[in-house]
């Protein structure tokens, strides 16, 4: 271990990894320091994620694949199910073998990680973020950087301690619940979503198959919902009691995810935040692998370069980089979740039904938006800008 390095990245998720990967590609040398034992575990995470997300940084591999998914089956409060083809093919991960790969991947480029290493302070000079501070086998460490990537998920004390607005309202948050559990047969190649007061309040069920008889189980409600009403897992304890009753359960998980746009300020002098640090999530769908990976790639080549040129100023472009790739379109999402989730079960129903109507062939995801959003007209635009443009 050095006592300095030109970047240094706290967390080892996907977004930490991808970042560390990209600076040190440019020659700089990077530490990544992860506070748990293993990279990738516990797994907190639906483990969905779009082929294109997936392609633009590691090439798939069925090792850490566990479905390969065509078909979308959303089922309204009355019963009625739609089904809808995904052209574009999605998967359900194996995230702990894949975060290892994505981790591997920042190793192979040069990066330096170490796990069980606790972050516990920051280096500040003349208002400068210039280091870390960090436990690792007992001894208290301290570390100087010229950048300081913060990829520490939606809790993010290392972007707070350099002064960032990292704080967020409950009511911005959806409560999570998950479990992963042995089911009858279900069809591998379609995820299940589920919408309505019954189910998921503010939000949404999902079913999504890990292979043969076996699921991941979740649903997220609304912060408003799981503070004041009752509790994402009784809604989940509900729906398995109903559905599958004598399913087992092998892991589950809770947690809060923010489906909110981008912080205001995602970087500051000598400091970068990246995926739920930054509220990198999508809005509408609460799945972030993919968006925190682009934003590892984004502040992980702004910051080698920034360093390789000695402009270290230049890390403050980085808000902006992200916007136009991705935070624009999360606000737009964001528009759409709050017209979508809102809706009374009668809506949903009926949406349903208008569906079912169009030739399975024809149904795609921005004709479902479309006519979701049909009796909200200033909504309709921002629908057209994802789904058509």
């Amino acid at each position: 271990m050095k006592s300095f390095y030109d970047v240094i990245v706290v967390g080892a998720g996907p977004a930490g990894s991808t970042a560390a990967r990209f600076a040190a590609e440019q020659g700089v040398s990077v530490l990544m320091l992860e506070k748990d034992r293993d990279v990738g575990s516990p797994v907190r995470c639906g483990e969905a994620i779009g082929k294109a997300g997936v392609e633009e940084f590691i090439t798939p591999d069925p090792r850490w694949i566990c479905a390969y998914i065509n078909k979308f089956s959303l089922n309204a409060p009355n019963g009625t199910e739609t089904i809808v083809e995904y052209k574009d093919t999605a998967y359900v991960l194996e995230r702990k073998i894949f975060d290892y790969e994505i981790a591997k991947l920042a190793a192979k480029a040069g990066t330096e990680i170490l796990t069980r290493a606790y972050v516990n302070g920051l280096i500040i000079e003349n208002d400068i973020v210039s280091g870390v501070k960090y436990e690792y086998r007992g001894e208290q460490i301290e570390a100087g950087a010229k950048v300081v990537i913060a990829a520490d998920g939606v809790e993010s004390r290392v972007g707070r301690w350099a002064g960032l607005q990292t704080h967020i309202d409950f009511r911005d948050m959806e409560s999570c619940v998950q479990i992963t559990a042995t089911l009858p047969s279900i069809n591998t190649e379609t995820c299940y979503f589920y919408l309505g007061k019954e189910f998921a309040p503010g939000g949404y069920l999902w079913i999504f198959p890990k292979g043969e008889s076996i699921a991941n189980i979740g649903l997220g409600v609304g912060g408003i919902t799981g503070k004041n009403h009752q509790s994402a897992l009784t809604f989940l304890n509900q729906f398995m009691e109903k559905r599958f009753p004598d399913a087992s359960i092998l892991t589950s998980i809770a947690g809060g995810v923010p489906c909110i746009p981008t912080l205001q300020k995602i970087s500051a002098p000598g400091i970068m935040l990246v995926g739920d640090a930054a509220r990198q999530v999508n809005p509408l769908s609460g799945g972030g692998i993919a968006s925190g990976m682009i934003s590892g790639k984004i502040a992980g080549g702004i910051a080698g370069s920034a360093v390789k040129n000695n402009r270290l100023n230049d890390i403050l472009t980085y808000d902006k980089a992200w916007h136009d790739r991705l935070g624009k379109r999360h606000e737009t999402f964001n528009k759409i979740k709050e017209g979508i989730y809102n809706f009374s079960d009668e809506k949903f129903n009926k949406i349903a039904g208008v569906i079912n109507s169009i030739p399975v062939d024809k149904r795609t995801l921005g004709k479902l938006f479309t006519t979701a959003l049909i009796k909200q007209p200033s909504l309709l635009l921002d629908v057209a800008k994802v789904f058509v443009v």
